[in-house]
């Protein structure tokens, strides 16, 4: 079997139980939900209305969007509920949770409205004339009526559910998404197919005996009822497997954002962690707006971030004191502010960098940013998918006056097939990324020094900072890791001609810098 392949029937037991453990509970919440709300809308017109305009509002917000706005929210709520003694994970499943309860809403809401309204009339005042009640006449006549309509919404709900659940990846669910996220940064084909067959297939399987409960309902067979139902609990066991439960010993989290070096270094910290009998686990791609805030609120124990990001971004800070200051600076405001521990730099900087390619550079003559932007309105930049909202764009621009004929917004990998391929003459780089050599891409140089230093820092939570064996054992990182290894790392991944796998690029950085 192809070891990529290997790597993701691995992983499935814990994919797959997280992804159901979310779609079940956040659909069997918007049943609740939804169900009290259309009887609601049903007999009053004036809540009709409001609660579908609302549902139907929540159906045009993004669902990565909604997924990310959840957690500042839980966050600022966590936050103010701690001293009251109530304390709560704002990262992972409560805002995936609470976002595809919203997203599961309308088409239940919407079809247990219209099976309610499409009851005959004449069977209604018949139950009234023989004395039933309100509540008799919805429990006995018009649910049961409208049953197969109301299934058929449930039967959208949960496709819906499951397929938008592989979003909650980047605010630090595990689901099938993972494959998803992991497989296009890292170019892992199999891992992204893998993780839409088995994202479809289980929509569809639930779909399928979903179905069967809907016709067991229309025809009145309970045959078919019960064999669906059947189905959907031994579907609803595998959110109970033994991967869904966190190990009982101490295990420490170790954030990563969503590009390779990030993925190659969290293997690398918990391989730190295993040599010191610790246990790590990864919560890889996530947001960079979501990673910093979960280690300051104490929901992951440790990442990597990078000097110019905390400085520009975190601190708001568009000056430039030099490379020490930077980082004296930050380790000062980092503790002081939001007492995380900064246990130094790994040894390499990864800096943003326009890059263009050699051959393209050199046919017209540039050399430096203030080259490229006499030729900008005549080229065409192409950024990552935060690059042109981050201060660094900004300082570049105000800098050099940039004013590119077209720009184009590409998820990593693909940007630099761009540059390569010809579809832009210039991309947002990071100077660490093997794929500048492999592509034979010239980096630009910063003439007027407008980026600020980007040396990659390993980062300790608050509740971690004191803590002895996890400080001790990743102390070996500090300082040990040259910009060549890291490239050379990262580039394994991002290789066509000899592509490895994440845990293999890191053991290869691992025994590069001794930690094995």
């Amino acid at each position: 079997m192809d070891d990529r392949l290997a790597a993701a029937w691995a992983r499935l037991p814990e994919y797959l139980s997280q992804h159901i453990a979310l779609s079940a509970t956040a659909l069997a919440l918007g049943l609740i939900i939804s169900l009290p709300l259309a009887v609601m809308a049903h007999r009053n017109r004036l809540v009709r209305w409001p609660v579908m305009t609302l549902a139907s509002l929540i159906q045009t917000i993004p669902s990565l969007a909604l997924l990310a706005l959840f957690y500042p929210i839980l966050l600022a709520l966590s936050a103010a509920a701690e001293p009251l003694g109530v304390t709560f994970s704002a990262l992972g499943f409560l805002p995936s949770l609470l976002a595809l309860t919203l997203y599961s809403i309308l088409p239940i809401l919407r079809n247990t409205m219209v099976g309610l309204a499409s009851v005959d009339a004449d069977v209604r005042e018949a139950a009234l004339g023989v004395g039933m009640t309100d509540r008799q006449i919805l429990t006995r006549i018009e649910l049961p009526l409208a049953a197969p309509v109301i299934m058929a919404g449930i039967r959208t709900a949960a496709v819906w559910v499951i397929g938008t659940a592989t979003l909650s990846t980047p605010v630090g669910q595990t689901s099938l998404g993972n494959y998803i996220f992991t497989g296009l940064q890292t170019e892992n084909w199999v891992f992204v197919l893998f993780g839409c067959v088995s994202a479809a297939s289980l929509a569809l399987t639930v779909d399928q005996l979903l179905g069967l409960i809907e016709g067991g309902v229309a025809r009145r067979e309970q045959r078919r009822i019960i064999a669906g139902a059947s189905g959907l609990a031994l579907i609803a066991l595998a959110a109970f497997s033994p991967s869904f439960f966190p190990t009982r010993a101490t295990s420490y989290s170790i954030g990563a954002k969503g590009f390779t070096e990030q993925y190659v270094l969290a293997y690398l910290i918990r391989d730190a962690l295993e040599n010191n009998e610790l246990v790590g686990r990864r919560r890889a791609g996530l947001g960079s707006s979501v990673v910093f805030r979960a280690l300051a609120a104490n929901e992951i124990d440790a990442y990597v971030d990078y000097s110019g990001t905390i400085w520009s971004i975190q601190m708001r800070r568009n000056d430039q004191p030099g490379r020490e200051a930077v980082l004296q600076q930050m380790t000062d405001w980092l503790r002081e502010q939001h007492g995380v521990l900064v246990l130094g730099p790994l040894g390499f900087e990864n800096a943003y960098a326009l890059a263009m390619r050699r051959d393209r550079a050199q046919s017209l003559g540039i050399r430096t940013i203030s080259d490229l932007a006499r030729a900008a309105p005549r080229l065409t930049i192409g950024g990552d998918l935060e690059f042109f909202g981050r201060p660094e764009w900004n300082a570049l621009d105000g800098a050099y006056g940039l004013s590119f004929g077209g720009r184009r917004e590409y998820q990593s990998t693909f940007m630099y097939r761009s540059v390569t391929d010809g579809a832009v003459d210039v991309i947002s780089a990071f100077s660490s990324d093997g794929r500048i050599a492999a592509n034979d891409l010239v980096l630009l140089e910063d003439d007027r020094q407008a980026i600020p230093p980007y040396d990659a820092v390993l980062l300790i939570s608050p509740a971690r900072a004191h803590d002895e064996a996890f400080v001790r054992a990743l102390r070996p990182l500090v300082r040990a890791i040259p910009v060549e290894a890291m490239r050379e790392a990262s580039l394994m991944v991002d290789r066509d001609d000899d592509k490895r796998s994440v845990r293999e690029a890191a053991a290869f950085l691992a025994h590069e810098i001794g930690l094995e």
